[in-house]
């Protein structure tokens, strides 16, 4: 299983390394686990959606918990 860290996750979805450690913290990268103090998740991780956004919105009155199934 390739990994990568939360420097990886930051350049590829083009936010801040302690915004994916909060979401991390908070539970909101259901794939991310913490190696030796750092958190990390497969490669193939998609990046969680905004709940600040009319995506994350329309996606909470379908019933689909965030980052499953959208882009």
């Amino acid at each position: 299983m390739d990994l990568m860290t939360t420097r990886d996750a930051a350049e590829q979805w083009g936010i801040s390394v302690r915004r994916i450690q909060v979401l991390c913290d908070n539970g909101k990268v259901p794939t991310a686990f913490k190696l030796g103090g750092i958190w990390v998740m497969p490669k193939d991780t998609p990046k969680p959606i905004d709940g600040r956004t009319k995506a994350a919105k329309q996606c909470s009155s379908c019933g689909q918990k965030e980052g499953v199934g959208h882009a």
